[in-house]
């Protein structure tokens, strides 16, 4: 019997040992710089989450709201590695991470001082559309919205304009 390919299992499902005789390396290897599988997807999550920071500053001319289809395209690009994290345990710490990503990203966009959302409490609209970001992004990369790149991206970025 073939042993299914690690693309194939949930993260909760890999092993080290997967992960060593995928990367050709030895178990000892791996624990030399890593406690644990978990520690290894930390470390890959921040290194994800560190990507997208610098796509963004690359795009520091284009507004949050702008440069969202870069996001998207960089989750495409890395499908892979998030539809096998976002099917596992491994998915509320890259929730999290990616959460706290999102609303520093999204903290120079809120303006509570005037307009649509002037005497709003500006903690309360970043949770609130920090969270909605990373529900669609979840929803996209699973399977649970069935649209091209493009057509999320611009939906998104159409409802950020509405609202911040």
């Amino acid at each position: 019997m073939e042993k299914e390919s690690m693309s194939e299992k949930s993260f909760d499902q890999i092993t080290i040992q997967d992960i060593s005789h995928q990367a050709n390396i030895g178990r000892r290897t791996i624990y030399d710089y890593y406690m644990d599988k978990f520690d290894l997807l930390d470390r890959l999550i921040e290194e994800h989450i560190n990507e997208l920071r610098k796509l963004c500053e690359s795009a520091a001319e284009l507004s949050f709201v702008e440069g969202n289809l870069i996001w998207f395209e960089y989750f495409e690009r890395n499908y892979s590695f998030f539809s096998t994290m976002l099917a596992s345990k491994g998915a509320s710490a890259f929730r999290n991470h990616f959460l706290e990503f999102v609303i520093e990203e999204l903290e120079g966009e809120v303006d509570v001082t005037e307009g649509k959302n002037q005497g709003l409490s500006k903690d309360l609209i970043l949770k609130f559309f920090g969270a909605a970001i990373v529900e669609i992004v979840e929803a996209w990369i699973t399977n649970g919205l069935s649209e091209p790149t493009q057509v999320v991206a611009e939906q998104v970025r159409i409802l950020l304009d509405r609202n911040l």
